[in-house]
């Protein structure tokens, strides 16, 4: 994968996926994530094909994400 792709996923990433709702929707998140992350990808001329001969199928990836800053949340809240 190219420099370029692996630096315009963590940005993304980075940027886009945080907790925001519920555990049961993080799913529903990740494909929608997925797709956003998808287009801006080809917008800057990065084949999403790239990205995923790195880290595999990026909702997956997203979800994952998803659901470490859920659990992040959820024990800052226990702490309080």
């Amino acid at each position: 994968m190219s420099e370029h792709a692996i630096e315009f996923l963590q940005e993304w990433i980075g940027e886009k996926v945080h907790y925001q709702s519920s555990l049961d929707r993080i799913e529903e998140q990740a494909e929608t994530l997925a797709r956003e992350c998808a287009a801006k990808a080809a917008e800057a001329g990065i084949p999403l094909e790239d990205i995923q001969e790195e880290v595999g199928d990026i909702q997956e990836l997203i979800a994952s994400r998803l659901e470490e800053a859920a659990e992040a949340d959820q024990d800052e809240k226990n702490s309080d």
